[in-house]
């Protein structure tokens, strides 16, 4: 009886750490379902608007400008921001706000992507903090639901 209830139990606990090993490599390196939050990509993703996010582009180098992305921020790494990729490394962007009278332009380092949102009156972005190392890429929009 007791050797039934242990045999059971332990190949419950086998198959819960298996499943759980898949899910976590398949949210890790296939991707997952956001909920993005806050104004800066409207009107491209509204508030509270739900996004699939494949990671596969950020393992194999192919982001590209134009491409949305969801970022680890620089300014607190248990968050996640969702912008969109401006420039790429080497590329000449321009850094300062629309508003700005006179108009200061930098090159993206190695290794680093620039990104913005396409709400650009009210978005804390690379103008704020600067070019974001290509590591912190979590992974690419391709379909809003």
């Amino acid at each position: 009886m007791l050797r039934n209830v242990l045999g059971k139990t332990f190949r419950f606990l086998g198959y819960t750490v298996q499943y759980g090993c898949i899910a976590h490599c398949a949210f890790e390196y296939l991707g997952g379902i956001v909920v993005c939050s806050g104004p800066s990509m409207e009107p491209t993703i509204q508030n509270s608007d739900i996004v699939f996010s494949e990671n596969l582009s950020r393992h194999f180098y192919c982001i590209r400008k134009g491409d949305i992305v969801i970022v680890k921020s620089p300014n607190d790494p248990k968050s996640n921001i969702c912008k969109r990729v401006i420039g790429l490394e080497g590329d000449k962007v321009c850094t300062s706000n629309p508003s700005d009278f006179l108009k200061s332009h930098s090159y993206v380092p190695k290794g680093h992507v620039w990104l913005e949102g396409d709400n650009l009156r009210n978005s804390t972005d690379s103008r704020c903090y600067g070019p974001v190392p290509y590591g912190l890429i979590r992974g690419r929009i391709c379909l809003k639901v």
